[in-house]
C-alpha cells in the first residue's frame, strides 16, 4: 500500500519542492490549505487536497488517521512585513495553535503516523556572535527565539505518545525565487550591492536542495529525533558571502547596508536579518548525511545558472 503523507505550508518556498520530491518518489501526498484552488495549481498531482483552517481541526482531524508522517511546515511568514504587536502574535499563534491541533489530532488518530516533522529556525538560537551553535546550544532570549521555543514545546508532546518528532531549525534558504537571495540580487544586479549590516555576523546559509534533502532524510532515517540544524556545515560570514555574491555575479561588493538603516526600513526584523549564527549541522554530519552543496560559491554557481537557463 502506497504511503501517504500529509504537508502542511505546502505552497512555501520549502513545500513545492518537497512536496514535488515525494510525489516523484510515489508517496500519496495529502495537502493541506488555505486555499486549495492554488494548492491544486502550485502543486499538480497530489493524492488529495484539503480545505485547512488549523483553528477547526475538527474539518481534518479526520484525515490524520492511518498517514505515514505529517510534516508540518506552516506559519506565519516572519519577514512578509514590519512587526507589530497583532503581526507578532500571527506569528506566534499560527505556530504554536496549529501545531498543538496537530498534535491532538494525532492523538486522537485509531492509527497514528509514524513520525511528525515539524518544522522550526535557527532562530531558536538568538543572536550568538562567534559562538559555534550545535543543536545542544541553548535558546536565546528575543521575540523569534521565544516564538521558536515555544513552537517546538507543542510538537513536542507527541513524544508522550510514541511517535518519533523532527524540529527542522532551517538556516537561511537560498533560492532565487523567494527569500534572502532573491532580495540581493537586484541590488547586485544594479551595482549597488555589499553585505548586511557590518558583515562580520556569521551567515547560515542553505541550497533549497538541501533543505529538501534534510526533510526527505529527516522522513527516511528513524535515528533522526528532536531538533536537527539545518544548515550548511560551512557557514560564512556576511561579507564573505556577499563577496562570493558579487563574484559570481561578476558585481561589485562595495555598498553595505548599515543596521540602522534596516530598522527604519524592517524595524524589529532588522535585528533578526543581522543577527550572527555559527551554525553547525551536527546531527545531520553525525548520522551521514551528504550536502549536495557544502560551499557557497559552488551553491549560488548552481541557483544562478539556473536562473539564467
Amino acid at each position: 500500500m502506497t504511503k501517504k503523507i500529509i504537508i502542511t505550508g505546502a505552497t512555501g518556498l520549502i513545500g513545492r519542492k518537497l512536496s514535488k520530491a515525494l510525489i516523484d518518489r510515489g508517496y500519496d501526498i495529502i495537502i493541506f490549505s488555505r486555499n486549495v484552488s492554488n494548492a491544486k495549481t502550485e502543486i499538480p498531482g497530489a493524492y488529495k487536497y484539503v480545505p485547512w483552517d488549523y483553528k477547526k481541526p475538527d474539518q481534518w482531524q479526520n484525515e490524520i488517521n492511518e498517514v505515514y508522517a505529517v510534516i508540518h511546515l506552516a506559519g506565519a511568514n516572519v519577514f512578509s512585513r514590519r512587526w507589530n504587536t497583532s503581526y507578532k502574535d500571527s506569528i506566534l499563534k499560527s505556530r504554536t495553535i496549529s501545531t498543538g491541533n496537530l498534535v491532538n489530532a494525532i492523538k486522537n488518530s485509531t492509527v497514528k503516523p509514524s513520525v511528525f516533522i515539524s518544522s522550526s529556525a535557527v532562530g531558536y538560537y538568538g543572536d550568538k556572535g562567534n559562538l559555534l551553535i550545535d543543536e545542544t546550544s541553548l535558546s536565546g532570549e528575543d521575540f523569534l527565539a521565544s516564538v521558536c521555543r515555544k513552537w517546538e514545546e507543542e510538537a513536542n508532546q507527541i513524544e508522550k505518545i510514541g511517535v518519533r518528532n523532527v524540529l527542522v531549525r532551517t538556516g537561511i534558504v537560498l533560492n532565487t525565487n523567494e527569500g534572502a537571495l532573491k532580495q540581493m540580487l537586484l541590488p547586485f544586479k544594479l551595482f549597488l550591492g555589499g553585505p548586511i549590516g557590518n558583515g562580520k555576523q556569521w551567515f547560515p546559509w542553505i541550497h533549497i536542495d538541501d533543505i529538501v534533502g534534510t526533510y526527505l532524510f529527516s522522513l527516511d532515517n528513524t535515528l533522526i529525533k528532536g531538533p536537527v540544524n539545518a544548515a550548511s556545515p560551512n557557514p560564512v560570514l556576511m561579507k564573505e558571502f556577499a563577496r562570493i555574491l558579487g563574484v559570481v555575479l561578476h558585481r561589485p561588493y562595495l555598498f553595505s547596508v548599515p543596521k540602522f538603516i534596516l530598522r527604519i526600513v524592517l524595524g524589529e526584523v532588522a535585528n533578526v536579518v543581522t543577527a550572527s549564527q555559527n551554525i553547525y549541522p551536527k546531527k545531520l554530519i553525525e548520522n551521514n548525511y551528504i550536502f549536495k552543496f557544502d560551499n557557497v560559491r559552488t551553491a549560488l554557481e548552481d541557483l544562478l545558472e539556473k536562473k539564467m537557463s
